[in-house]
């Protein structure tokens, strides 16, 4: 089946720098966004940001999208602000500190509830809706910490790999139809969620992966997107170590 680029965008975390630098490409093409976020204000900014870069409108609606029970408010906003989409870029999380979440469950908790269980609930609305329609693109950002427990961001890992399973489980469902499903798995990237790591300069730049994103998405990819690209075979080797190995090492 064809692929048709996306005209509609509705982006959920719509402030985190990834999904800024990837609607900062899309925009350029005239793309119409619905903006969701849990600030207004810094959403407003990427609104006007986006509409001076190209965007034909940009839409901007609060919601803390990591609360499932504000989900129903959100989806009738979208419906009354901007109506029907084509194209859904999930893009909120939070890393966490893992000390915090090894000595509290309900931090871990909080933690699989905001990057993990929302998001299927998001999804989970998405996914039917397009499925009437019988078109459109949902495009999730995960991560490489999903791939691998790693003693460092376990709890983290963990919600991301039962993120990325979720929407492989989405891609069989939707396998052959009109619906395309791309998971998204970037490495270490240099974002105000990870600044504050060591060694955080030599992440990627968030520019060089929003813009990596936005092509991917507006070509039609149904593959899962490992960007950077040598993170495919960064985690392949990961995922072949054995256990003992990785914990002798602290991995």
């Amino acid at each position: 089946m064809k692929a048709t680029s996306p005209r509609r965008w509705l982006i959920l975390g719509a402030t985190s720098k990834i999904a800024i630098e990837t609607a900062r490409v899309a925009s350029r093409s005239g793309v119409e966004f619905c903006l969701g976020g849990r600030n207004l204000e810094r959403v407003r900014s990427v609104a006007g940001d986006l509409l001076a870069r190209g965007a034909k409108c940009a839409k901007s609606i609060e919601c803390n999208l990591g609360d499932v029970n504000a989900h129903e408010e959100f989806w009738n906003a979208v419906d009354k602000q901007f109506g029907d989409f084509d194209c859904v870029l999930l893009a909120f999380g939070s890393l966490g500190e893992q000390p915090s979440a090894e000595e509290s469950p309900i931090i871990a908790v909080n933690a699989m509830n905001i990057n993990f269980v929302s998001a299927v609930s998001l999804l989970t609305t998405v996914a039917k809706r397009f499925e009437e329609r019988g078109s459109g693109t949902i495009a999730v950002i995960s991560s490489v910490a999903g791939d691998r427990a790693r003693r460092s961001n376990y709890v983290y890992g963990t919600a991301k790999s039962a993120l990325s399973f979720f929407v492989e489980g989405l891609k069989a469902r939707f396998h052959d139809t009109g619906i395309r499903v791309l998971t998204i798995k970037p490495g270490p990237v240099l974002t105000p969620m990870t600044q504050h790591l060591p060694n955080a300069r030599r992440f990627a730049d968030p520019v060089v992966v929003g813009n990596t994103i936005a092509e991917e998405v507006m070509r039609g990819s149904l593959d899962v997107l490992y960007v950077p690209k040598k993170w495919r075979f960064i985690m392949a080797v990961v995922q072949s170590m054995p256990l003992r190995l990785m914990n002798r090492f602290g991995l």
